[in-house]
């Protein structure tokens, strides 16, 4: 029951941040659109810092996810405070890396010929870690089903105490290497966002930030009203 009422507090603990640094999200696409708005040049300076700020923010959640993750990891393979369509999203604890180029093509119609070239190198170095990710991690999608059976084996009280032992250090191993994929993904998608954004003007940059952020308020915004609708 201990175990039980931790994950209740740590589930609940992230959700409280996720929600409001959901509202702080929705502040900074709001920025971003006025920034594009805009024909001042003189606002550049103010340009690169609203770019700085938004990146740090998104920064922000994967240092809060990685501490609440390295708790209770299994959370966030399936977080409670997602909807239903958030998480058929989801790749690893998040989005799939390689939907950062499908947001590029879509909100920067204008790139120089040395821009798609560095883009195409940026997106095969992706693409090869992705798979790699996926490849490495295969065993843990057959792992997570022992988990209820774990359970199911604890309740049983003629398990040899010796054996059932070694599958909860079995289990406790598994989600190590749970927490490592994890980390391993956070780090992929940080790591092609930047290179993404080392390769675009500020404008661009602002173009495809906005994109971003607007996509990931869509996706929640839907799959609220699809729960809501289920639940009715």
């Amino acid at each position: 029951m201990a175990a039980s009422n931790d994950d209740w507090s740590i589930a609940q603990n992230f959700e409280n941040f996720f929600n409001g640094w959901l509202v702080r999200q929705e502040g900074f696409h709001e920025r971003l659109v006025q920034a594009l708005r805009s024909q001042d040049e003189d606002q550049i300076q103010q340009r690169e810092s609203l770019i700085h700020q938004v990146v740090s923010h998104y920064e922000q959640y994967l240092v809060e996810k990685s501490t609440a993750a390295k708790e209770r990891v299994l959370l966030f393979y399936s977080p409670p405070w997602l909807t239903c369509f958030e998480k058929a999203l989801l790749w690893f604890g998040g989005f799939k890396p390689f939907l950062l180029f499908k947001l590029l093509a879509n909100s920067v119609p204008e790139l120089t010929p040395e821009q798609e070239e560095a883009i195409e190198r940026v997106k095969c170095e992706t693409r090869r870690e992705e798979r790699e990710l996926t490849q490495d991690s295969a065993t843990i999608q057959e792992s997570l089903a022992a988990l209820p059976l774990l359970n199911l084996i604890r309740r049983y009280r003629g398990w040899i105490d010796e054996e059932l032992s070694e599958l909860e250090s079995a289990m406790e191993e598994m989600k190590v290497e749970m927490l490592r994929v994890l980390e391993r993904a956070d780090k992929l998608r940080c790591s092609t966002v930047r290179k993404l954004l080392q390769t675009l003007s500020p404008i661009q940059k602002l173009q495809f930030l906005s994109a971003s952020t607007e996509f990931q308020l869509t996706v929640r915004k839907w799959g609220l009203q699809n729960d809501q609708q289920r639940s009715r």
